[in-house]
């Protein structure tokens, strides 16, 4: 019997609902199509305040330290941000802070953020592809962005943007052994 892939999406956005969860949830909806999934979901915003109040991971309290293990333990991550001012949120940042050092060595990660406008969309570039970096991650090379008009109540409505999240999980999917993979649904 295959061994689902263990996936773990953190939403960096403190606000629910938020267009930043819809683009998760739409990345995870295209990965299960795909790939044997087992997901989980950080919301950043159900942490937030815990987490801030930690100088270190000892100062954590059980529940924070329970998803900083499920990140580090996952076979793929997904991890999107919402944008302010021009880069992820302090409490992002911070939950990766206390990521173990090496904890994401070669584990893949596959990039997504939203934004106020199409001018952020080099976010992934420029903030979360050297982040990953620095924690030696493999981050995917397609990374998703997504704007306030991609979005309709709190739901993907821009098929443009849909298109990208199924070229993301296309280019994610052979990564994985055969195993994990849901046989292609032929149509009649």
């Amino acid at each position: 019997m295959a061994t689902p892939l263990k996936v773990v999406a953190v939403n960096g956005s403190a606000q629910l609902p938020s267009r930043t969860l819809a683009l998760v949830q739409a990345l995870l909806t295209e990965l299960e199509d795909r790939l044997l999934l087992q997901s989980h979901i950080v919301n950043l915003g159900d942490i937030a305040r815990p987490l801030g109040a930690a100088l270190s991971r000892a100062e954590l309290p059980a529940e924070i330290e329970s998803e900083l293990l499920a990140i580090e333990s996952a076979d793929l991550l997904v991890v999107a941000a919402p944008v302010y001012r021009g880069s992820y949120p302090g409490h992002f940042k911070h939950l990766f802070d206390l990521v173990g050092q090496e904890a994401l060595v070669d584990k893949p990660v596959l990039l997504a953020a939203t934004g106020g406008s199409d001018r952020h969309a080099l976010v992934l570039e420029h903030q979360l592809r050297p982040l990953f970096g620095f924690l030696q991650a493999l981050t995917l090379p397609i990374g998703v962005y997504g704007s306030p008009g991609d979005f309709q109540n709190y739901q993907v409505s821009s098929a443009a943007l849909a298109e990208r999240i199924r070229l993301a999980a296309d280019r994610a999917a052979p990564l994985f052994d055969g195993s994990r993979r849901l046989p292609l649904q032929r149509a009649a």
